[in-house]
């Protein structure tokens, strides 16, 4: 029996040093955390000014409960699934020994470039697959990078020591494994797992697409075809409060890490039996095969009749192309930009406002794309109608969309910078921009940048807020796709989807030749 108990990395809140946060981050991330509420402010407005009886009605509706059901039941499905093929997919890639690391690890990060929409039409197109079913597997496919990049750069900057030392002190290796290293990789798949609900609460087209009945496809007809304005926006506030729940269970569950990098030998990846190799190379490509290469081939055929009857929109599509590139990157910025000081703040301070700001930021993520469109678009025509039916207006509408995609990375990465570092960086005379510049940034900065290629590859799929937002005569690939597939022109619909799916590689294969995160 062992006489000692090894120390997990895991520390508890009261652990951390109180810092006081600079007024060169606060006042920023205050602006950041305002513009991100917008659409709250919006949706608490709308909901005052509605009839007490409208709302009334609303609520005791039959089906506003079975929608609540219905997008309960899948964003629970969906996030521990994704959670348990992410965390299992990044500890496959970055842990053990299979042969062609580099290639897995691109094809764990590819499907990102799938949107969910198409996904589902090529899922629709091929099988009898369609409800909840489908819809779960759909979003468990798209959503689960969410939870394997951050959970492979966490496995990658976990130190195996810890559970070295407790095989010595005799606990087995799954306990080990369970005291010492998931414990180091938890806060980063846990904000993965974040986002996989806050995506799943607030999703619209596979839904739709599958015919499942959620609260962001009763929001959408609310608003757009039925005109019940106060339906809407009963329903777009319990989606908020079940994105206030998704948010607060992170924050409960989330600890801080303190990791420090063993040596190679330490990390060294496990060498596993030839028949076990076997197994999980083919589990890594049964993944890629249903995320990745049934949507492909579903469209590659519809493009063959396209083609050939000529039906091809080139000019068009490639203006959409680069309408998508440049929207695309201009939201991850402004997003980036948005995010980096709340990252800051959530990941070396404590305190309820601290906690506040981060709550609110990740609050608007679970709202339907259409809500913030009709946000938006109140403001500017309140405030700044200049801004109105711009290219501007909607990259400013993406970045506050996407916080909390890039905050997630960038908490986790900065989290993960020891704080003794920035310590001795002080009593060598640095000022705390030039700690931050020459420490905590450098170090930092691939967690930072791999998030802004996630925002990237997501805003380049986004979908309802831009058919509501973009400028007249604008085209994106996802704007034009979903017209031609809401008239079933699908043949058309197939270049467009193969080109979105391109155009969001771009980033994708950047983000899987990023260090953070990548095999060794």
């Amino acid at each position: 029996t062992p006489a000692a108990r090894p120390r997990s990395p895991l520390r508890n809140q009261k652990d951390l040093p109180v810092r006081q946060p600079s007024p060169a981050v606060v006042f920023p991330a205050l602006l950041a955390a305002a513009a991100v509420a917008t659409p709250l402010a919006f949706l608490l407005r709308e909901l005052v000014d509605a009839p007490p009886e409208a709302v009334a009605r609303a609520f005791s509706r039959p089906g506003t409960w079975i929608q609540v059901l219905n997008t309960l039941k899948l964003t629970l499905a969906v996030t521990a699934s994704a959670l348990v093929l992410g965390v299992s997919t990044a500890f496959a890639i970055t842990r053990l020994r299979l042969g062609g690391e580099k290639l897995w690890w691109l094809a764990a990060t590819l499907p990102l470039a799938v949107p969910s929409y198409v996904a589902g039409i090529a899922w629709v197109d091929l099988t009898p697959l369609r409800g909840f079913t489908g819809s779960w597997l759909v979003l468990v496919l798209a959503t689960t990078p969410y939870v394997t990049l951050p959970a492979a750069a966490a496995f990658r900057r976990a130190d195996r020591s810890y559970e070295h030392v407790a095989r010595t002190l005799g606990y087995g290796p799954v306990r080990s494994f369970a005291t010492m290293t998931l414990p180091q990789i938890a806060p980063a798949a846990g904000a993965g797992a974040l986002l996989v609900a806050l995506y799943s609460i607030a999703e619209f087209g596979v839904v739709a697409i599958m015919r499942y009945s959620t609260l962001t496809t009763a929001v959408q007809q609310a608003f757009s075809g039925s005109f019940n304005r106060s339906l809407a926006v009963v329903l777009s506030v319990i989606l908020v409060a079940m994105a206030l729940v998704a948010v607060v269970g992170e924050r409960i569950v989330r600890r801080p890490v303190v990791t420090t990098r063993a040596g190679d030998d330490a990390n060294a990846p496990i060498v596993l039996p030839g028949w076990a190799r076997a197994a999980v190379s083919a589990a890594l490509a049964a993944v890629f095969i249903a995320a990745v290469m049934v949507p492909l081939t579903a469209f590659l055929l519809r493009l063959g009749l396209s083609v050939a009857e000529n039906e091809v929109e080139w000019a068009r599509m490639f203006r959409a192309a680069g309408a998508t590139l440049a929207l695309g990157f201009g939201g991850a910025f402004i997003a980036t930009v948005m995010a980096l000081p709340i990252s800051i703040l959530a990941a070396r301070h404590r305190g309820r406002v601290v906690g506040s700001l981060e709550t609110v930021t990740f609050l608007g993520h679970g709202l339907p794309g259409i809500v913030i469109g009709l946000s938006m678009v109140y403001f500017a025509l309140a405030f700044a109608p200049g801004l109105y039916q711009t290219t501007t207006l909607l990259v400013i509408a993406y970045g506050i969309m996407f916080v909390p995609k890039a905050m997630g990375s960038a908490r986790s990465a900065i989290a993960q910078v020891p704080t003794s570092y920035e310590d001795v960086a002080r009593t060598l005379g640095r000022s705390p921009r030039q700690v931050w510049a020459e420490v905590t940034a450098k170090i930092a900065w691939p967690g930072i940048t791999a998030g802004a290629l996630i925002v990237a590859v997501t805003i380049m799929k986004e979908l309802p807020a831009t058919l509501m937002m973009r400028p007249i005569g604008t085209d994106t690939l996802a704007t034009r796709l979903w017209q031609l597939t809401d008239i079933q022109a699908y043949g058309a619909a197939a270049p467009y989807a193969l080109l979105l799916i391109a155009a969001a590689t771009i980033p994708a294969l950047a983000l899987a030749r990023s260090p953070e995160g990548q095999p060794r």
